[in-house]
C-alpha cells in the first residue's frame, strides 16, 4: 500500500514537482525511467527537497541531476509507494495519458480531415493538385482551423463542394455561396472557409502569388472562375454597340451609340435582364485590353465606330457574360492587348470563344512593333503560351520587350476606320 502522506512529503511538494513532470512526460510517451532528469538553474529549495528525498548530498552546482532509477529505489525500499516510481506519479497526479495512442489518433484524424480534399474536381485538374499539396506542406488547413482536425475536415468537405462548381458562370460570389454551400456568407472575406477557397481560387487563375493582394486583385481571381464579388463593381466598358429599343439597356446603348460616347454595363444590367445587343453575324465586335484605346477611338469616331469594348485587363465577370453572349450571336470577334505575359493569358481567355480570333496579335505584329523600336523592357510576369499563334509567346521570351496597345495606338485606330459604321 502507497503511504499517501509521506510520498507527498517527498515528492508531491512545489519543489520537486519539476521531477514529477519529467517522469510523467516519459511514461506518456513509452519511454523507460531509467534515465536522469536534469534541472539548470535549480534554486536552493529545489536542491534541499532531492536531497531529502534521495536522503545524500548532491554534487554542488547551479543544475542539478537525478537519476529516476534511484528515485524509484528509494521510494520501493522506503515503502513511501512500494511499486515504484510510475505508481508513485498516478498516485500524486493522476492516471498517465497515453501521448503515442493520442498523437496516432490525432495524426489519423488530420488524414480524414485532408482526405475531404481527395475530391475529382481537385485531383483532375493539375493546378488545384499542385495548390492541395502547397496547402497542406504549408499547414494552411491546420492554421485556419485553430489546429481541430474536425473543424478542419468540415472546412475541406466545404471547400471541396464549392471547387467542383467551379468555374461558374457568371454567378455573384454570394449566390455562388448559397446555391453551393446553402449559406450566402460562408465565402465572405475574413471566414476561414473563405481563406481556404480563395487560396484554390488564386491557383486556378494561375496569378502570381505576390500580385494577389487587395480587393482588385481579389475581385480579378474570382473573375477569373466565372465569380464577381457583387452585380454592380463587375463591369465592362463598351462603344459603338447599336443596342435596340426593346429594353431599357438596349435604348441606353443605342443613345451612347449615337452620342459617339463609351457605355459602361454592369453584370447587373447584362445578367438580370440581359439587353438586346443589336448585332447580327456580320457585324464584327473588336475587343481591347485598355481603356485608353476606347477613349482615343471615341474621340477618333465617335458615332462612326464601329463596336469595341474594353475588358480593363483581366476579364470581370462582365466581361465574360457579355463576350460569351457575342459568340453565342455567331458575331465574329477580334482581339487585341498588351504584348506581355499578362496580355498573353487575357487573349487566351478571349481566343477561346467561338468565332474570336487575333486582332494584331501575333508575332509577326509583335515583331514588327519591335523593329521599330516600340516597347520598354519585360522585367516581370510568367511565361504562359500562345495557343491562337505558337510563334508569339518565344518571340515575346526571346526579345524580352513589352510592347503596350497605346504604341500601337495609330494602327488600331487606322483598323478602326477602315470599318467604320460610315466610312
Amino acid at each position: 500500500m502507497t503511504d499517501l502522506p509521506r510520498l507527498r512529503r517527498l515528492l508531491g511538494g512545489p519543489e520537486t514537482a519539476w521531477l514529477l513532470d519529467r517522469a510523467r512526460d516519459r511514461l506518456a510517451t513509452g519511454r523507460t525511467l531509467g534515465a536522469s532528469a536534469t534541472l539548470k538553474a535549480a534554486t536552493a529549495e529545489q536542491r534541499r527537497a532531492v536531497e531529502l528525498l534521495l536522503g545524500r548530498r548532491l554534487r554542488a552546482g547551479t543544475s542539478l541531476t537525478v537519476p529516476l532509477a534511484e528515485v524509484d529505489r528509494v521510494l520501493r525500499d522506503s515503502l513511501a509507494c512500494p511499486d515504484g516510481l510510475a505508481a508513485a506519479v498516478v498516485a500524486l497526479a493522476g492516471p498517465v495519458p497515453d501521448r503515442r495512442a493520442q498523437d496516432a489518433r490525432l495524426a489519423a484524424a488530420w488524414r480524414q480531415a485532408w482526405a475531404e480534399l481527395d475530391h475529382p474536381a481537385i485531383d483532375g485538374r493539375p493546378e488545384l493538385a499542385s495548390w492541395r499539396a502547397r496547402a497542406e506542406a504549408t499547414g494552411l488547413l491546420k492554421r485556419i482551423s485553430g489546429g481541430d482536425p474536425a473543424a478542419a475536415r468540415r472546412l475541406a468537405a466545404d471547400a471541396a463542394q464549392a471547387l467542383s462548381r467551379l468555374p461558374a458562370d457568371g454567378l455573384t460570389l454570394p449566390v455562388f455561396s448559397a446555391r453551393t454551400l446553402g449559406d450566402a456568407h460562408a465565402l465572405d472575406e475574413g471566414r476561414p472557409l473563405a481563406a481556404l477557397v480563395h487560396s484554390a481560387v488564386r491557383a486556378l487563375a494561375a496569378v502570381p502569388a505576390d500580385a494577389m493582394s487587395g480587393a482588385t486583385s481579389r475581385r480579378a481571381a474570382w473573375a477569373a472562375v466565372g465569380v464577381a464579388l457583387d452585380e454592380l463593381s463587375s463591369r465592362v466598358l463598351t462603344l459603338g454597340l447599336p443596342g435596340s429599343p426593346a429594353d431599357t439597356t438596349g435604348r441606353v446603348l443605342a443613345a451612347a451609340r449615337e452620342g459617339g460616347e463609351p457605355c459602361l454595363l454592369t453584370l447587373r444590367q447584362l445578367a438580370r435582364r440581359p439587353p438586346a445587343l443589336g448585332l447580327d453575324e456580320r457585324t464584327r465586335v473588336y475587343v481591347c485590353e485598355n481603356p485608353a484605346v476606347l477613349a482615343a477611338a471615341a474621340d477618333d469616331l465617335g458615332a462612326d465606330c464601329p463596336p469595341l469594348i474594353c475588358v480593363e485587363g483581366n476579364l470581370s465577370v462582365a466581361a465574360r457574360t457579355l463576350l460569351t453572349r457575342i459568340a453565342d450571336q455567331s458575331c465574329p470577334i477580334s482581339y487585341h492587348g498588351d504584348f506581355d505575359w499578362g496580355g498573353i493569358r487575357i487573349a487566351a481567355d478571349v481566343l477561346r470563344l467561338p468565332g474570336a480570333t487575333p486582332w494584331r496579335y501575333d508575332a509577326p505584329s509583335y515583331l514588327a512593333a519591335v523593329d521599330r523600336g516600340l516597347g520598354t523592357p519585360l522585367t516581370t510576369g510568367t511565361p504562359a503560351p500562345s495557343p491562337w499563334n505558337p510563334a508569339l509567346a518565344p518571340a515575346l521570351a526571346e526579345h524580352s520587350i513589352r510592347v503596350e496597345e497605346e504604341q500601337v495606338l495609330d494602327q488600331l485606330l487606322a483598323d478602326l476606320r477602315r470599318h467604320a459604321v460610315r466610312p
